[in-house]
């Protein structure tokens, strides 16, 4: 099974910029989607972004404009540049691939942590 490993989080003022990657353990872009979610505690995991097969990509209305996912086939990899960022951006960042974001083989990475200060 592949296996997700997110890099990337940490602190920053509000209004910075971080970049989130994640590795995966093979070639996963057979994959038809991967995604990045975000969750803080008590509360529901979000879909933050996602990018198919086929390059096409979605964002929530949250993040619109200031963050964008990518992808790099030869390094097993995504990404998300998050600029402008917002104290209502800190969450746990999660990576995600599967056949589909609903499905029961979707795969998880462990997280990476965001902060931002005001």
């Amino acid at each position: 099974q592949v296996q997700l490993v997110e890099s990337g989080g940490g602190l920053v003022q509000a209004g910075g910029s971080l970049r989130l990657s994640c590795l995966a353990s093979r070639n996963v872009f057979s994959t038809i989607i991967m995604a990045w979610y975000r969750q803080n505690p008590g509360k529901e995991r979000e879909l933050v972004a996602s990018i198919t097969r086929i390059g096409s990509t979605n964002y929530a209305d949250s993040v619109k404009g200031r963050f964008s996912v990518s992808r790099d086939g030869a390094k097993n990899a995504i990404y998300l540049q998050m600029n402008s960022l917002k104290p209502e951006d800190a969450a746990i960042y999660y990576c995600y691939s599967g056949p589909s974001l609903t499905s029961a083989r979707g795969v998880w990475g462990q997280g990476t942590q965001v902060t931002v200060s005001s």
